[in-house]
């Protein structure tokens, strides 16, 4: 399969900032479509028909947020999403592709709709927990694992993400507030440019390099009636 690539990362990768390196946001720059939206958007499609089990989950009572998520997608798209048409049964993407609405499969639809993967994280007791996702392009974890799981559980076993770190991110999701979007980013080399990759990241060749950057613009946004947090990835990989 050709590799699917950007041609840049927009953010500097060679800054990282520490964990968990949020900065604000503003609400028009929540999505991004760019040049790999096309190729991105067709193996979303292609993953959603034939691995649907692997890249979307639901948990009991994760409908009401599901739900929110699609309408307040859809209203975001209106206002700022550059390109595409919003009817009110359909959306004609910036490639030209027309996607039905389909409210009984709220997580489905976002799926088709844009380039970002989309969890639900929900407050359940102490913790915020993963109630629901399509997670197309997994970067070494599989959504079966964390599905229904909260935040300490989904970060094992992340080395940096110790206890002190656990609870400035539970302080982060309890204090989001809607329309005041967070974001940050990572950046790993990996030896392949497969974007779904739920499989502990591959070694090079022996005496070889990795010869991919793979970056997540990761952002959290606080839905305004459920109170969900809406965890988007925007998923980059491009020839080092």
């Amino acid at each position: 399969m050709t590799p699917i690539l950007q041609d840049a990362i927009p953010h500097d990768v060679t800054a990282p900032r520490p964990l968990p390196g949020i900065a604000p946001l503003d609400m028009a720059d929540w999505l991004l479509v760019d040049e790999a939206f096309g190729p991105q958007m067709a193996e979303r499609a292609r993953l959603l028909a034939e691995r649907r089990d692997d890249v979307l989950a639901v948990t009991e009572g994760a409908g009401p947020a599901t739900e929110e998520l699609l309408q307040f997608l859809l209203d975001w798209l209106r206002d700022h999403g550059e390109g595409y048409d919003i009817s009110a049964k359909s959306v004609r993407r910036p490639d030209g592709v027309q996607v039905p609405i389909d409210r009984a499969d709220p997580m489905g639809t976002l799926g088709h709709l844009v380039q970002e993967d989309l969890c639900l994280m929900e407050r359940r007791g102490e913790e915020h927990v993963l109630t629901a996702a399509v997670l197309c392009f997994p970067a070494s974890w599989r959504l079966s694992d964390k599905i229904g799981r909260p935040l300490t559980t989904i970060h094992v076993p992340v080395p940096a993400y110790d206890d002190g770190i656990a609870r400035r991110v539970q302080r982060l999701f309890d204090g989001g507030q809607p329309g005041r979007p967070l974001w940050r980013f990572n950046a790993l080399a990996y030896a392949e440019a497969t974007l779904h990759q739920p499989r502990p990241r591959a070694r090079p060749a022996e005496g070889g390099d990795y010869p991919y950057l793979r970056s997540e613009r990761q952002c959290v946004l606080r839905l305004p009636e459920t109170r969900a947090c809406v965890f988007s990835i925007h998923t980059y990989v491009m020839a080092r």
